[in-house]
């Protein structure tokens, strides 16, 4: 069959940057294994913890009931939407409307691409494409659902030196300097705790990306993922939709798989502006028909129950403990990293003796079976950092910085 019948786009993207390191992975791993240096990823943010005990026992009671083998609606089932809108009560007193403003999801990923289509209209002329602002560095599958969509995303650079809180009325001053058209621009979508940097934001930025969004009319998109995982009191994630006006503008995402390591179920939601869940809804309606029920019913007792939240509190203190002793052992190598306050990601600067981070990654894992995603994976300028996803167990952890030391991987000899 010739290519050319095929989107123009499609043809010309690559595989998710996750997938193609984990092809590599599996073609490398009989010489790894050959070389005592079995592969150990760092790569994709999948926690390796079981799943709570509640939510599969739970499952194996509602498999037993033969009208939740039944096809559900994209919305969701009605126990499944009062349990978002009972968690947004509890976790951020926050008031919904379980009609209008919930909507579920099979997986947050899968809200934000479909949300994406919903806004914007496609166009392959790029002068004339509609913009989505998205954070850099950020989530890499962000530029790739636009693309897909025949849209134009637009980084806003997340820096140090602001705290990674960029001013967003600075960011459209550059945007309009660089010739854009500011009524191209449909959505900001922000990432708060972040991904690959580990950081999270003030309640008070929150609060000026809604203000911002509302004054110039465009949608805000949260992607909470992480939403649960935070290491201190004083750094909990906030909801945007906590903010004035919030509801005016923004849509908020999230996902159980990472507070609840669900990664396979593919359960998520998505709350907010009622106007946005709706077209969300009819996006869609035409591609899906629902999650099955039976994962529905079991993730709604997950949500408003006290195992889980017991559980959510357990696999944060193993993730500080992790990060505590690994980012210890990464500074016995002369690397200059610290715990960050939510997530398992550490944004890792390499030594300079390396031409760039793709050689760093490719020479991590053919040399010692360190599995790490090069930073150009989330903004084609971070040449110089690497993420590392601190999800192995314990004694893989100890494991990956013996062969650091071992083979050479010290950050400045």
């Amino acid at each position: 069959m010739e290519k050319n019948i095929f989107n123009n786009k499609i043809q010309n993207m690559k595989n998710y940057i996750m997938f193609e390191i984990k092809a590599k992975q599996n073609e490398l791993a009989p010489m790894l294994k050959a070389k005592n240096r079995a592969p150990i990823a760092l790569s994709m943010g999948a926690p390796v913890e079981k799943v709570p005990d509640f939510v599969i026992k739970k499952t194996i009671e509602y498999l037993n009931i033969d009208s939740l083998h039944t096809y559900s609606t994209p919305k969701g089932e009605t126990k499944f939407l009062e349990a978002v809108k009972d968690r947004m009560k509890r976790r951020f007193n926050v008031e919904l409307n379980s009609k209008t403003e919930i909507f579920s999801l099979i997986g947050s990923k899968e809200g934000l691409a479909n949300m994406i289509k919903a806004l914007v209209n496609p166009n392959e002329n790029e002068k004339d494409q509609d913009v989505i602002l998205i954070p850099t560095p950020g989530y890499a599958s962000y530029s790739q659902m636009i693309k897909a969509s025949n849209a134009r995303s637009y980084g806003v650079e997340l820096k140090k030196e602001d705290d990674y809180q960029p001013d967003m009325n600075k960011v459209l001053e550059k945007y309009i300097k660089e010739g854009n058209d500011p009524k191209k621009i449909k959505a900001l979508i922000i990432n708060y705790p972040n991904n690959p940097l580990g950081c999270t934001c003030k309640f008070e930025y929150l609060q000026h990306c809604v203000d911002f969004c509302n004054k110039f009319g465009i949608l805000l998109i949260s992607d909470n993922a992480y939403s649960e995982m935070y290491f201190d009191e004083n750094s909990k994630p906030h909801s945007a939709l906590e903010c004035k006006g919030a509801m005016d503008c923004c849509i908020e995402m999230y996902s159980f798989s990472k507070s609840y390591a669900m990664t396979g179920w593919r359960l998520g939601y998505a709350v907010g502006n009622p106007t946005a869940i709706t077209m969300l809804s009819r996006q869609k309606s035409t591609v899906d028909t629902g999650i099955f029920k039976v994962l529905q019913y079991a993730g709604a007792d997950l949500l408003t129950s006290e195992e889980g939240q017991k559980y959510i509190d357990e696999q944060n203190q193993k993730f500080k403990n992790k990060l505590i002793k690994f980012t210890a052992g990464l500074k016995s190598l002369g690397y200059k990293i610290d715990v960050p306050k939510t997530t398992f990601y550490l944004w890792l600067e390499i030594p300079k003796r390396f031409k760039d981070c793709v050689e760093f990654a490719n020479e991590m894992l053919e040399k010692s079976g360190i599995v790490v995603v090069p930073g150009t994976a989330f903004d084609k300028n971070a040449l110089r950092h690497v993420r590392l996803s601190v999800v192995a167990k314990d004694e893989d952890l100890d494991e990956i910085i013996r062969r650091m030391r071992e083979d050479g991987f010290e950050f400045e000899k």
